[in-house]
């Protein structure tokens, strides 16, 4: 089956409110072997919402609605959906209930406007909410199916888990859709392309395996999706696709899915009991931010020093003075001596360092804005590795605390270092 996301609302075209529902829609309708085509963002206007109705309906197996239900004056979803479907308003008895529990659970007098929220097509099958007083809207249509749903999102989540999945799920719809993410870091996506080589030696042709190239700040993701009709089918096609973009790739994948690298870095220190403590000036404390966002950094992470002035590099860390004034604080040897520092302060069996350039001033024509030093030291020696991150302030920090700790995986698992 396909489905069609329309989401309602001024507030998401004008950006102030970020449309987080088309996401968790699109991936509990995948879930259940439903493909999203399309997704629509309309404003609160009544022949947009109709003609998007109309198009979807048109278009796709299944449309799910979100937003305009509740009781103020720009909520017209349900007036418009009766009269999209020729129906009008009844007052629903178990919605109604629900309602007076709601507003009793919460101590919120009785009014005319919760009365309203009971009113539901009459052609509807009624999606009971929970979560709050806005009822959800089923129709079925030709062999189609209709939702409309709060646009509230916890409202619209319990919907879609209590009702819309197990609806779909009982109904043993004859279709699958996995998918698969592979995160990679340290390879621009034009190279990573290049090593992939013809993709069709990757997915196939039959057009049932795709894969796409997703760039960010951290790196490249490629998403693999698979359709097809059966789990076992779907689930070989998935497991070829990804052993084959390995065996081009492997070196530069860090995790799959959900894991971040930071993920796999609290799995690679606390599976070879080693420590950690961390030195940083241009990235301000993200690199130790990002290893106590895991659960179980506590085993391995000792110390994280923000050593952002020349004094504090020399009073925390030991950096010579001599060091700071010849070679500068953005620079090989002062990323070294404060990977060594904090690590002989910490007395870690690993630290890292960063030093750098963070901008929009601050730059040379031999030190450019962008430029940072990672620095590493373990017993066996102490080296930095230069990149460029030419960006905002805020990129620049995200992408050095991905260096650094793609550096340390890379080191742990004895991967060659990237040269720069």
């Amino acid at each position: 089956m396909t489905a069609e996301i329309i989401t309602i609302g001024d507030e998401l075209l004008i950006g102030q409110v970020i449309n987080t529902n088309q996401a968790y829609i699109a991936e509990q309708l995948n879930g259940i072997g439903m493909f999203v085509e399309r997704m629509t963002t309309t404003g609160d206007n009544a022949r947009d919402i109709l003609d998007a109705f109309g198009a979807g309906m048109a278009r796709a197996d299944c449309v799910v609605v979100t937003g305009g239900l509740g009781p103020t004056h720009d909520d017209i979803t349900k007036k418009l959906v009766c009269e999209y479907f020729a129906t009008d308003l009844v007052v629903n008895e178990n919605v109604l209930e629900d309602i007076r529990v709601l507003l009793a659970k919460r101590n919120i007098a009785w009014r005319q406007s919760a009365y309203d929220q009971a009113m539901v097509p009459r052609s509807c099958t009624a999606i009971r909410n929970p979560n709050g007083t806005a009822p959800g809207m089923m129709f079925e249509q030709g062999g189609k199916y209709f939702f409309s749903l709060p646009g509230v999102p916890y409202e619209m989540r319990g919907m879609m888990e209590n009702f819309i999945v197990p609806f779909f799920r009982s109904k043993n719809l004859d279709a699958v859709v996995l998918h698969r993410t592979l995160k990679t870091t340290g390879v621009g996506e034009s190279i990573l392309a290049e090593k992939i080589g013809d993709v069709a030696d990757v997915i196939g042709t039959d057009g049932t395996v795709t894969l796409a190239f997703l760039p960010n700040p951290l790196g490249t993701k490629l998403r693999i999706t698979v359709r097809e009709t059966n789990i076992d089918a779907a689930e070989e096609k998935l497991r070829r696709a990804e052993a084959a973009i390995r065996s081009k790739a492997e070196k530069y994948i860090y995790a799959s899915d959900d894991h971040d690298l930071e993920d796999i870095v609290n799995q690679l220190m606390r599976t070879r009991a080693l420590t950690l403590a961390t030195a940083e000036s241009c990235t301000g404390g993200m690199i130790a931010d990002r290893i106590t966002n895991v659960p179980g950094a506590s085993e391995f992470f000792l110390r994280g020093f923000i050593t952002y002035s020349n004094l504090s590099k020399m009073e925390m860390l030991g950096v010579p003075l001599e060091l700071l004034e010849r070679h500068g604080a953005v620079s090989r040897e002062v990323a070294e001596a404060m990977a060594r520092g904090a690590r002989e302060a910490a007395r870690t069996d690993i630290a890292l360092s960063a030093t750098g350039i963070a901008g929009p001033s601050g730059g040379s024509a031999e030190k450019p804005v962008g430029t940072v030093w990672i620095g590493y030291s373990d017993p066996e020696g102490t080296f930095a590795v230069k990149f460029n991150f030419a960006d905002d302030r805020f990129r620049f920090k995200q992408r050095a605390s991905q260096a650094a700790l793609e550096l340390l995986r890379r080191r742990l698992l004895k991967i060659e270092l990237q040269a720069h």
